[in-house]
This record gives C-alpha cells, sequence and structure tokens, in this order.
C-alpha cells in the first residue's frame, strides 16, 4: 500500500508539473497581432493584464515547488526518525495546501479579470477585446482550463499529503500519535 501510495504521490506531482509549465506556457507565449488601421498594428500579449502575468509567475512557482518536492521524495532516506518525519509531513501538508490554494485563486482571479476582455464594459468604454483577437483569447481561455486541472492534480497530492500526516495518529484517541 506505501509503495503504490508513493508511486502514485509521484505520477500526480508529474503530470501537475507538466501542466502547470503548459499553463505557463500557452499565457506567456501567446500573441497575436492585427491590422487596427491601414498599417498600424495592434498586439495582444499577456502582459497587456497584469492578472495575467501573475498567472504565469505563480505557475511557475508551483512547478518549481512540486519539482523540488519531488526530489525530496526521490533523495529521501527511510530512517527511522519518527520526529523528523512527522514535522517534514506537517510542513508538506501546509505548502501543499499553500500551493493548491494560490494556484487556484490566481488561476480564478485570471479568469475574472480576463472575463472583461471577452465581455467589454461600457462605463469604462472598453471594448471587447476578443472580437478582434479569437485566436488569443481561445488559448489563453485554454490555459485556465490547464490551471484548473492542475489544481484538482495539486489538491490529490495535498490529500495523500494529508493521509500521510494523519495515519501516524491514533483512531481512537484525537491526535495522539500512535504506539510503535
Amino acid at each position: 500500500m506505501k509503495l503504490g501510495m508513493a508511486r502514485g504521490e509521484v505520477y500526480l506531482r508529474v503530470s501537475a508539473i507538466l501542466v502547470l509549465v503548459l499553463t505557463a506556457c500557452l499565457v506567456a507565449f501567446d500573441t497575436q497581432t492585427k491590422v487596427v488601421f491601414l498599417s498600424i498594428e495592434k498586439k495582444a500579449t499577456y502582459s497587456d493584464l497584469d492578472a495575467l502575468k501573475i498567472l504565469v509567475y505563480v505557475t511557475s512557482a508551483a512547478a518549481a515547488y512540486n519539482l523540488l518536492q519531488l526530489c525530496k521524495h526521490t533523495t529521501c532516506s527511510r530512517g527511522n526518525f519518527r520526529g523528523s518525519y512527522m514535522c517534514m509531513a506537517w510542513i508538506s501538508l501546509f505548502l501543499d495546501q499553500i500551493a493548491v490554494y494560490i494556484t487556484f485563486a490566481t488561476n480564478t482571479a485570471s479568469a475574472g479579470a480576463s472575463m472583461i476582455a471577452v465581455t467589454g464594459s461600457e462605463a469604462f468604454q472598453w471594448l471587447k477585446v476578443c472580437d478582434k483577437f479569437t485566436r488569443f483569447c481561445i488559448q489563453i481561455g485554454a490555459a485556465f482550463l490547464c490551471g484548473y486541472i492542475a489544481s484538482i492534480l495539486m489538491a490529490l497530492i495535498s490529500t495523500i499529503s494529508a493521509y500521510k500526516v494523519f495515519r501516524m495518529y491514533s483512531p481512537k484517541w484525537f491526535l495522539r500519535l500512535k504506539s510503535k
């Protein structure tokens, strides 16, 4: 059971890394240029919206964090350091939770900010950007989908981290360590 769960966590982390990198690349390398008037061109990039810049930074940081956790997982020795293992399990759970919440929140905030590009805002006299830059908007939408998939994968990783922490405690006594 332990080996299967460890292997599952490795697969989930590798999948999360790949999807997070895909999200960052889809957003960062998405550009589209249109001729607005005669020879005047307008270029749409991710740097036009600060929320998309933050999305690239957060997804890149989350991918790096998962890569570090993967390296820790593969190089960590399996000693009898119960106190050290318990401390590392709690820290991993805490960091996994932070990574999930920040990634999900950033993806949702970016999607909310990008809705103005889809719908426009007559009160501010902002035009619908997606009417002119449809390929750009479709690619950003695909990046949001990848971001939510990565959030789900990291939530599953967080569930495994929680299991690792709470399996050390007795089921009969609330938060009392199991005896050896």
